[in-house]
């Protein structure tokens, strides 16, 4: 399965979950977005995204100083 990564680097809050919010309703079920993100705020706010709106948070990674925060649509 691919991942589809969405580049938010040098973008602040809320702007990576609106980006990952409107880019996930024209995912397919099972697809995963791989959110891009330097603003520390981004491991919170987009795991709680998640949460509330019933998809999966399936982990973050740093690499070169930026996170990735991958994501599963469920529904």
């Amino acid at each position: 399965m691919s991942v589809e990564v969405i580049d938010c680097l040098g973008q602040r809050c809320p702007l990576p979950v609106i980006a990952l919010a409107r880019r996930l309703r024209q995912a397919p079920v099972g697809a995963v977005l791989r959110v891009l993100a330097d603003d520390p705020a981004a491991a919170n706010d987009i795991p709680a995204w998640c949460r509330m709106r019933g998809q999966e948070f399936l982990g973050a990674v740093t690499v070169d100083g930026a996170q990735g925060f991958a994501v599963r649509r469920i529904s």
